[in-house]
């Protein structure tokens, strides 16, 4: 059975007090429109940044194409001038490449893991792009490596190999210049730009800041207690290690049942 196939909401003219009373605790994927961003969506041009950006070196991923994995890293880094990440950025044909003519162009501002604990708001300032949303509760059909789904082509997924992921319901939206994608912490995204543009992502903690490591600045990490969660549990597996297989499976089983017991959440979407 193919999984729902579900639109992001739209809402125009939502204040600040509106969204933070009434639904920001909802913690469900939004797109916010009408939201004034200043001059920012008409003045950023490829000119107007390649001048403001000058020389200043940014280490950057080049693809040959659009998706890339993080799992596989079917990708290199590479080293631009600012001003000639833009231009390159822009062009469809490359006359100057490292991979291919047609290669794509990713910059990450800080850090090399996905803030994947902290709420975040995408900022499409000019161009489009493309987003699919999972939710955290379809974690199990995501068939997860870490924090990255092994599924690299959502659109057309190799079903065979991974038959669960047609189980999950995908939330899609497309942004144009101007709108505004609430993405809650834990949110699976999946981001295809469709033209040349500039997004800006603001992060921040959804967590009271006792429930963070203190070492860690940018929320890369799991909470505390995720992370002492799973040490234990990795003991625990451990331990069971040592049973035969016919034993160690139905332990195994008896605390999945029970983890589902006592953690799943019994509200549902």
């Amino acid at each position: 059975m193919a999984g729902q196939h579900l639109p992001v909401p739209r809402l125009e003219g939502v204040s600040r007090e509106q969204f933070m009373q009434h639904l920001y605790p909802q913690r469900k994927p939004l797109v916010l429109e009408g939201i004034d961003l200043g001059p920012c969506t008409s003045k950023w041009t490829v000119d107007y940044l390649s001048q403001v950006g000058g020389k200043k070196e940014v280490k950057i991923h080049v693809a040959a194409v659009a998706q890339m994995d993080f799992i596989s890293k079917n990708f290199v880094y590479r080293t631009l001038p600012f001003d000639q990440l833009v231009q390159r950025a822009a062009e469809e044909k490359h006359k100057e490449f490292f991979v291919s003519e047609d290669e794509k162009y990713y910059l990450r501002s800080l850090g090399e893991d996905p803030r994947k604990v902290m709420d975040n708001l995408l900022i499409q300032v000019t161009g489009k792009k493309r987003v699919v949303l999972f939710s955290p509760r379809d974690a199990q059909y995501l068939y997860l490596k870490g924090t990255k789904s092994e599924v690299l082509n959502i659109d057309n997924p190799d079903l065979a190999k991974y038959p669960l992921f047609s189980k999950a319901r995908r939330y899609e939206c497309s942004l144009e210049a101007g709108d505004v994608l609430f993405i809650p912490a834990l949110w699976f995204h999946n981001v295809i730009s469709e033209e040349f543009g500039v997004g800006v992502n603001i992060f921040w903690k959804h967590l009271p800041s006792e429930c963070y490591d203190k070492t860690d600045t940018y929320g890369n990490k799991d909470p505390t207690a995720a992370s002492r969660a799973a040490q234990i549990l990795d003991r625990a597996l451990k331990t069971l290690a040592e049973l035969p297989e016919e034993y160690r499976d139905f332990y195994a089983r008896r605390m999945v049942l029970h983890i589902q017991d006592k953690a799943y959440s019994k509200n549902s979407e």
